[in-house]
Parts: C-alpha cells; structure tokens; sequence
C-alpha cells in the first residue's frame, strides 16, 4: 500500500522550498550589515595624537597635502580623490620594523595590483635624509609598483603635522622640531578621506584583517 500519494511529495517539496528561502530571508534581513568605524581623534591613543585636536569627536578628515613621490611628482590629495588607500609612515634607513612593514606593504600592493579603486602611501619621517633619489632606489630595490603606491618626501613640518593630526599615527619626540617616532600602525582611508581603521603593519594576521576591511569599505562605498 503506497504511503504517500504524489500530490503529497509535491506538498511537502513546496513546504521544504518555502521554508529554506525563508530561513534564507531571515537570515539576511536579521544579520546586520557589516561596517567599519570612522576613528576620530579622542578615540585614539594620545600619544599618537596632537594636543589641540585630542578632544575631537567628529568629522574628522585627512587634511591638504602637497609632498612628491619617488619620481619626482608632486602629490596632493587629488591623487587620491574617490579612492580608498592604505597610509604609513617609515624612513628608507630603518633596520627595524620598516623591512616588515614594506614587505607586508608589497603583499597588499600584490593582492590589490589589479584593482585601481585602492592605491598606498608612505610617508617618510626623516625627509632631510630621504630624497626623491633616495626614495627611487628604496623603491626599485623592493619591487614597488608607481602606479599603485607612492613614497613622499617633503616640507618636515608639513609630514609632522599630517602624522599626528590627520592620520594619528605617529609619537612625539624630543630630539628635534618635528622630528617623530614612527609606529608600526597602517591606516585604511576612505572616499571621504576618513580613517577606517588601524592595522599592525609587522603582523600577518593583521594584514588579512585589513585586506577584509577593504572589501567591507568597498561595498560601502
């Protein structure tokens, strides 16, 4: 004696269909969408930030700039207009946490080489050493992409004050005027040119975080 008539099995084939694209939907519409925060200034470590902006809480932008890269070309923030970027700061003669961070810096440069809705700069902390020659041969000895990345040089006191209070990024020091101590932090900058977020740049698995935050920022853009 059959059990089940076909119009059964075509009932509860509707019932099971109807149930998973339900819980589908549910899932989706309860699941809330991923987002990054956008960091202001009394947000962030102190000492990474200068005093007369550390009680910012809002709208908090990076500012103008006017610096030349590696070839010789001034670079101002048009170059990076409607483009999210990865921002750092190091100098060519570091033997210590540079070497890491440009090659963590080169590994995002390969995983993004094709997407041109992301570029990368650094800032050099110690201008007066690295020139444009000098940025060039730092460049070319690590395989760095023109196109995709920029290495600036310019006024001291211009990377100063974009360090500490645009990008929050770097300590004081007391060795001379403007003179910085760099970190280790790579900053992921927005269209509107807001920090996304702060990212180890010595440490791999902060690197796969930031390369994920890329592609949350680009869908939210």
């Amino acid at each position: 004696m059959k059990l089940f008539r076909k119009r059964d099995f075509i009932t509860v084939g509707f019932i099971t269909v109807f149930g998973a694209v339900s819980i589908t939907l549910f899932y989706f519409i309860l699941t809330p969408e991923k987002t990054l925060p956008i960091y202001q200034p009394y947000e962030v470590n102190e000492k990474l930030v200068d005093s007369s902006i550390s009680y910012i809480s809002k709208y908090h932008k990076i500012s103008d700039f006017k610096l030349i890269n590696q070839n010789g070309k001034t670079i101002t923030q048009e170059y990076y207009k409607n483009k999210i970027y990865v921002a750092d700061f190091f100098f060519t003669t570091c033997q210590s946490i540079c070497p890491i961070m440009t090659k963590n810096m080169l590994e995002i440069q390969e995983q993004l080489k094709n997407d041109k809705e992301i570029l990368l700069l650094s800032h050099t902390v110690t201008p007066e050493i690295d020139s444009v020659q000098q940025l060039k041969k730092y460049a070319l000895e690590n395989n760095i992409d023109d196109n995709k990345w920029n290495l600036v040089t310019g006024d001291k006191r211009q990377i100063y004050d974009l360090a500490r209070k645009s990008y929050l990024a770097v300590e004081d020091s007391e060795f001379g005027d403007f003179d910085m101590i760099h970190t280790e932090n790579f900053m992921l900058i927005d269209k509107q040119r807001q920090i996304r977020g702060f990212y180890d740049g010595t440490d791999k698995k902060e690197i796969e975080r930031l390369l994920l935050d890329i592609e949350i920022l680009k869908n939210l853009n």
